[in-house]
């Protein structure tokens, strides 16, 4: 379970002093997600998730919160942050930054199928769409510049192919991210880690299938190339989890009916492998990071850096990942 700070009944008590939410009914840990500590709480109002941040900031959160608001506002499913007594968006719970956000129906669908990949596109065209008028500007934290930074401290870890790997794709992003194709990608607020635990689908009937209920933990979002929001989630719900190759049939409903709500430029047609590319290599090197140099938490499982490691293999060396038409 990835509860890195404890919450004890006082604690608790005293944090929701602050919120006009009624008596606690239930409150337990969630065992996903190695970023923060999240627990499910039901009060007299409803169903929430409490989440204590335990590396973002006070200063670095309400692009986040606030990000959430204006997405739920625009009819987007995702979680809305609960606001305090006091008007603000979050408060402090063991010294650290801490919100209640409210808690979507459904659960995730981890075998998805052609539906809920199109399903997925389609929201994601719609998500980005939707944060074209969102104000506030924060950087995905974990692009290039972050890889620069933890690379080198990665690096002694590996040998062989995978160290040359490292190395050789860290040099073709620079490059890429550097080009002026790269820049005239166009890009907005991106939720930057859409798998397929951080969607919800709740259960249909068999002829209408399963409907998407949101996305959520956007605590990797960032104002980022939409096309990077795309290929992340392509890499995720479109591949074969044994050998890292892409599903063909689920990767094309994903793109598709991401198109039907925002076609793809030509440039980002162009540069679909060098994405699909930098969006294996964000998550290879972050589990690499996570499984070399792990902080100290309550129960902590790293995710396995192999998967991403034969991700990009593939993106690289695979004979054709062009986007389908």
């Amino acid at each position: 379970m990835a509860v890195f700070t404890a919450v004890n009944d006082a604690d608790l008590a005293g944090f929701l002093t602050h919120y006009s939410l009624g008596n606690v009914l239930e409150f337990r840990g969630i065992a996903s997600g190695i970023e923060n500590s999240n627990f499910f709480l039901t009060t007299e109002r409803g169903d929430y998730v409490l989440t204590i941040f335990e590396k973002l900031t006070a200063g670095e959160l309400p692009f986040y919160l606030d990000l959430m608001r204006h997405l739920a506002g625009h009819r987007v499913p995702v979680p809305d942050p609960v606001v305090r007594d006091d008007g603000q968006l979050f408060g402090t719970l063991h010294g650290k930054p801490a919100t209640i956000v409210t808690k979507l129906d459904g659960r995730p669908q981890l075998s998805p199928n052609a539906h809920h990949c199109a399903e997925v596109g389609q929201m994601l065209a719609r998500m980005h769409l939707a944060g074209r008028d969102f104000a506030s500007h924060q950087p995905n934290l974990r692009s290039f510049s972050w890889w620069e930074h933890v690379v080198p401290e990665i690096v002694p870890f590996l040998d062989g192919d995978a160290k040359r790997m490292l190395v050789d794709e860290l040099d073709h992003q620079r490059a890429f991210f550097a080009s002026e194709d790269y820049a005239a990608l166009p890009g907005g607020p991106c939720h930057c880690d859409l798998f397929r635990d951080n969607v919800l689908f709740s259960h249909g009937s068999e002829e209408g299938g399963d409907r998407l209920g949101g996305f959520f933990d956007f605590y990797f979002a960032g104002c980022d190339k939409w096309l990077f929001d795309l290929a992340v989630t392509v890499n995720d719900w479109c591949v074969d989890l044994a050998t890292g190759e892409l599903d063909e049939a689920r990767a094309t409903a994903l793109v598709r009916a991401y198109q039907t709500v925002r076609p793809l430029t030509p440039a980002e047609t162009h540069h679909w492998r060098d994405m699909l590319r930098a969006g294996a290599y964000r998550f290879w090197v972050s589990r690499l990071y996570d499984f070399h140099k792990p902080r100290a938490a309550e129960m902590l499982k790293p995710h396995d850096p192999g998967h991403f490691e034969r991700i990009l293999a593939d993106r690289i060396g695979a004979a054709s990942v062009g986007l389908p038409s």
